[in-house]
């Protein structure tokens, strides 16, 4: 038996990758898309070809980040906290009037942590991490049903996709109780969610990042002793870059990843599971 030879036309393996990993001309709204983690997704899905909403609280932020996005294709930003109704009922009117109702992504990335002595909490940090960390979450993924079952089809549902943390999955010696507390129950939710949704055409899973350089983790990598021992302690040896980010929220958009819905896919370089 003689094998076959090289296939001499290589358009048909980029027609096969594009249509299996392919986002170009979905639409999608990245909460939290101006800094971060929000904004290494937001970028990877730019480039893609994807047409990106980017909201933050902060004006200035969203115009300057949709002109930086803006040279790789089509971005638009949106002020919005997504913490109170007002904040969602925006996002809400913007995927109305940019998309026409019709919304293929959804990534529920906004948040924020804290840390204080467990006798010395805040009342009120606890309040704001729960509202912005999983009310949020909650309130403006309900209110953009509409436009994800709009969007959505058997063959290729809307996609929500909640951004978690490890935080939610394993105890760390941080103090940041409503961090991790909000985290796991964002966790839950996107399952409970993921449950509810299966006849809409929508699914819903959560990617539960480890360690990424952001404004959050900035007092780790400040410090250059406290970075390499972190890095000692991830089992790949290194922290995520936005190519692991980018990377997974463009296979849970494509069609790669359409048959996937309730899960919790730990993006730690094996600090959950290996460890």
């Amino acid at each position: 038996m003689t094998a076959s030879p090289p296939s001499s036309r290589p358009e048909g393996v980029a027609a096969y990758t594009s249509g299996m990993f392919g986002v170009g001309g979905k639409t999608a709204v990245v909460t939290g898309g101006t800094s971060g983690i929000g904004l290494m997704i937001a970028e990877g899905l730019v480039r893609a070809g994807a047409r990106v909403v980017v909201s933050s609280r902060k004006p200035e932020a969203c115009r300057a980040t949709a002109a930086g996005l803006g040279r790789f294709g089509w971005c638009t930003g949106v002020p919005a906290d997504v913490s109170t109704p007002d904040g969602v009922a925006e996002l809400e009117h913007a995927v109305a009037d940019v998309f026409g109702g019709r919304l293929d992504i959804l990534v529920n990335n906004a948040g924020a942590t804290w840390g204080a002595p467990l006798e010395r909490f805040p009342d009120a940090a606890w309040e704001k991490l729960v509202n912005l960390n999983l009310t949020g979450v909650f309130r403006l993924t309900v209110a953009l049903l509409g436009a994800l079952r709009a969007a959505g089809s058997a063959e290729d549902p809307a996609r929500v996709i909640n951004i978690g943390s490890i935080a939610g999955l394993r105890v760390t010696s941080l103090e940041n109780y409503p961090y991790s507390a909000t985290k796991a129950a964002v966790h839950m939710l996107t399952r409970h969610l993921a449950g509810r949704l299966t006849n809409d055409n929508v699914t819903v899973n959560a990617i539960a990042p480890g360690y990424f350089e952001s404004r959050m983790s900035a007092f780790v990598f400040e410090d250059p002793q406290a970075k390499r021992a972190l890095e000692q302690s991830i089992p790949m040896g290194r922290t995520g870059v936005a190519s692991d980010i980018a990377g997974m929220v463009q296979f849970l958009s494509s069609r790669a990843g359409a048959y996937l819905t309730g899960a919790v896919i730990p993006l730690d370089g094996g600090v959950v599971d290996c460890t």
